[in-house]
Parts: C-alpha cells; structure tokens; sequence
C-alpha cells in the first residue's frame, strides 16, 4: 500500500508521457463564444419574429 500511495502522489504521475500539458491545450473561448451568439440568433429570430408581427 505505501508503494501504491507513492507512485500515486508522485509529482507529474497523471502525465506518464512528460508532455507539458499548458502548451497543448486548445482555446475553446472564441469558437464556442461565436458559435452560441449564432446559435442564440437563429433560435430568437423565428421567435421574435413571430411575437412582434
């Protein structure tokens, strides 16, 4: 069990490749940002649409 707790612990044991994980990770922000204000626009258009004439 104190084998199993130390490699657990271990400092960088859930990255067993040592890749940097800061410099591959993917910026969703302004994909997702662009795709919800789209996505908002066409489901509030018909909707507006069909309240106001």
């Amino acid at each position: 069990t104190l084998v199993h707790l130390t490699f657990l612990h271990k400092t960088g044991s859930n990255n067993p490749l040592g890749i940097p994980s800061d410099s591959h990770k993917i910026p969703f922000h302004p994909y997702y940002t662009t795709k919800d204000i789209l996505e908002f626009a066409l489901i509030f258009s018909p909707l507006a649409y069909l309240a106001l004439f």
